[in-house]
């Protein structure tokens, strides 16, 4: 079996794997990351372990993990199953190079979209002959709440909610439309654009605000919030097989 593991800010993800068919997923604080994998290992029999921003965890932690089981650590150099044309292909997000991974791996052929909704919002696309392309970078939901508490003077830090009328009747309502529905056309938008140039275009949503946001989109989506994990068992795979 492979286990994934993925290091956010002050979360870490896992996923185990059987080939292709996910297991088990697991998420748990990031101070909590020695006895979690020590559990999965006794729970489970893994051949095979690669981990996504190791920069977020000290180097102690790193080394007492790979005395528990030996870790593939993904970086820029590690081979993957796509053509990467990004013109600064070391300055690439590790999670935008495995959400790659996982579209060339599920859409083989195909022009696909990898929408990325969590801290930041990433826009990645691969074309149909396994090309890497680019994509863009924006501020995520919660950021642009945030934000606009931090920067101003008078605008209070809110929860996001779903948007019924996107004209505001009061603050609380103008700073929630201006935001999500804002977040939601910003998204639709970029879609239409890729769509014009690539009529045949798969899109994929994941990432954290992926369920809050999948309902509101007017454009065709496969919601997939695992899709992280999946493409970084795609990579060790990849790199398995050579």
């Amino acid at each position: 079996m492979n286990l994934t593991i993925d290091v956010g800010n002050t979360r870490v993800k896992t996923a185990v794997f059987e080939k292709d068919k996910l297991v088990e997923l697991t998420v748990f604080d990031k101070t909590k990351i020695l006895s979690e994998i020590k559990k999965i290992l006794k729970k489970h029999v893994i051949s095979n372990v690669i981990m996504s921003n190791v920069a977020s965890i000290s180097d102690s932690k790193l080394k007492k993990l790979q005395k528990l089981v030996k870790i593939k650590v993904i970086s820029s150099s590690t081979k993957v199953p796509f053509e990467n044309l990004y013109k600064t292909p070391k300055t690439l997000g590790i999670d935008r190079i495995a959400l790659v991974a996982g579209a060339v791996n599920q859409f083989y052929g195909k022009n696909v979209l990898v929408i990325d909704a969590g801290t930041c919002i990433t826009f990645d696309f691969v074309n149909s002959k396994g090309g890497y392309l680019g994509g863009a970078i924006s501020p995520g939901v919660q950021m642009r709440f945030n934000s606009l508490n931090h920067f101003t003077a008078n605008l209070p830090l809110l929860e996001k909610e779903e948007v019924s009328d996107f004209i505001g009747k009061n603050t609380k309502e103008s700073i929630n439309s201006g935001i999500v529905n804002g977040v939601i056309q910003e998204i639709d938008g970029v879609i239409n654009q890729y769509k014009k140039k690539y009529l045949d275009l798969t899109v994929v949503l994941t990432g954290g605000d992926t369920n809050f946001l999948a309902k509101q989109l007017k454009s065709s989506i496969f919601a997939n919030q695992n899709f992280l994990l999946q493409g970084l068992n795609t990579i060790l795979i990849f790199n398995i097989d050579k």
